[in-house]
């Protein structure tokens, strides 16, 4: 069979069992529910160090011990901030308003699931949605098929094995543009979580689906005079590296608050970062970014040493992650945009109003909606860039990877960023179980209706003979005048 024939048909066949076993399961407990997310989450914990080598050794992106952080925290952390969240029968009662909340699940999700971090967002999406009374299909990457279904197996095996039906968590292994539409408007497909780029992203609102698509982010981090500038630039240099800044919430690029600017990049090149020349910073721009714009994937999720060799530039052995310094913002400066690999603009700022100024311009490069970083202890600082910035989720003196997805940070923990409406998602939230709801209202009468409900309305008046006199009089006279004229 044609390979996109059989995609189409693999996809048809997968929804089918997942809308089967949703139907089951969409009658689950509340005490079945949280049996099988727990058994799903233990064992995608514990499978968190192979999926991440998996991965690793499937795309070449990052780092799989980094990669295996991420799938502990997608597992445990991520069941641990919704195992008490109540997603069956009534989950709110205001007997004020005398009202109830009942929660009703969406049926069949299509999870669209990136390269950049294969596995810990197939672990993130199952659990959620599971959680949620939902099934879920995964169409992979095309890069990494193996280690995506292998995660989505993991899972449904646990599943199964604590009491789920077969079926409730499913992955495409023949993965096709065609197949993966057909995934996504099958009729039994009720919602599209995807997480990727701009295109996929695209491709799932285009559909007349719901769906929640989150896409890259351009983080700019301003560090301000006030900041503890050793563990800004210990924690920047960190965060980028971190995976070799595969996070769409990872720094992009730094802006230095002049007074301290020598200082932390003094304290950056001792954490690793190598401060490259206007001649190694004009090579860079030439092999991370296409003439189109669009990033080399060959330099995505690499080294800093792999990425300056691939430029043909000369870094120190050990060197973690490549700075640029930057003048201009936009179209005509390409590393001014968002890099999956690790390479980190550098601006300087006279005063936290420019710094604002700078900020603003890097996000509406290609980050709308997605997050801020900033170093600083100025609470007056803090509070400008919180009321000011066009983004969701303003990160005070944490990493940008661990902090945007809620390992540090009180955030919601997802692997699924919104960046909404300015962003182009419907939510700006962090992505979890709840938003897998939906909410029946069920409302008793708790005032009573205004008399003039029940009185009948006068009638409208009708037109006066004299009007309908004018009136039959003017159609007449049109009806004349278009009519042809009899011969003399």
């Amino acid at each position: 069979m044609d390979k996109d024939l059989a995609s189409i048909q693999e996809a048809r066949d997968a929804v089918a069992r997942a809308y089967e076993a949703w139907r089951a399961w969409s009658q689950a407990s509340q005490a079945d529910v949280d049996r099988v997310c727990a058994a799903m989450a233990e064992a995608g914990y514990t499978a968190s160090e192979r999926l991440g080598r998996l991965a690793h050794d499937e795309t070449g992106y990052g780092v799989a011990a980094h990669k295996r952080l991420k799938n502990e925290f997608a597992s445990r952390n991520v069941w641990q901030s919704i195992r008490d969240l109540k997603t069956v029968g009534v989950i709110r009662h205001d007997p004020d308003r005398r009202l109830y909340e009942i929660a009703w699940p969406m049926g069949v999700i299509a999870g669209l699931v990136p390269s950049t971090n294969p596995t810990s967002t197939t672990l993130f999406k199952a659990l959620i949605a599971v959680k949620a009374r939902n099934a879920i299909v995964f169409t992979p990457h095309p890069s990494a098929v193996r280690c995506i279904g292998e995660a989505a197996q993991t899972l449904a095996t646990a599943a199964e094995n604590a009491g789920a039906p077969k079926g409730l968590v499913g992955c495409l292994q023949q993965v096709s543009l065609p197949g993966t539409q057909e995934l996504m408007t099958h009729r039994h497909t009720a919602l599209i979580l995807a997480t990727g780029g701009s295109a996929m992203v695209k491709a799932a609102h285009s559909t007349g689906k719901p769906a929640y698509g989150v896409g890259p982010g351009n983080v700019p981090v301003y560090v301000d005079r006030s900041a503890d500038l050793e563990k800004a630039a210990r924690y920047i240099v960190a965060s980028k590296a971190f995976d070799c800044s595969t996070i769409c919430a990872t720094e992009q690029a730094v802006i230095a608050d002049r007074p301290v600017a020598q200082r932390l990049a003094e304290l950056m090149r001792a954490e690793g970062a190598y401060f490259t020349s206007p001649a190694e910073t004009d090579a860079l721009r030439r092999v991370l970014f296409h003439p189109d714009g669009a990033m080399n994937t060959a330099v995505v999720g690499k080294p800093a040493e792999y990425v300056a060799a691939y430029a043909g530039i000369k870094i120190p052995a050990g060197a973690r992650i490549i700075v640029t310094p930057l003048l201009k913002v936009g179209r005509e400066e390409p590393l001014s945009h968002e890099k999956l690999t690790t390479v980190l603009g550098w601006y300087e700022a006279d005063g936290w109003e420019q710094g604002c100024e700078i900020s603003i311009a890097l996000i509406q490069t290609g980050g709308r909606g997605h997050t801020q970083i900033i170093h600083a202890t100025d609470e007056k600082v803090i509070l400008a860039f919180g009321l000011e910035k066009p983004v969701f989720r303003i990160l005070v003196n944490t990493m940008g990877t661990l902090g945007a997805i809620g390992l540090t940070t009180g955030v919601m923990p997802s692997m699924t960023l919104g960046s909404g409406g300015i962003g182009g998602s419907i939510t700006g939230d962090n992505v979890t179980a709840y938003h897998l709801i939906n909410i029946k209202r069920l409302a008793y009468e708790s005032s009573t209706p205004p008399m003039a409900a029940f009185q009948p309305g006068e009638p409208p008046a009708g037109p006066s003979p004299e009007e309908i006199e004018r009136t039959v009089r003017q159609v007449v006279n049109e009806i004349l005048a278009v009519s042809p004229q009899p011969r003399t």
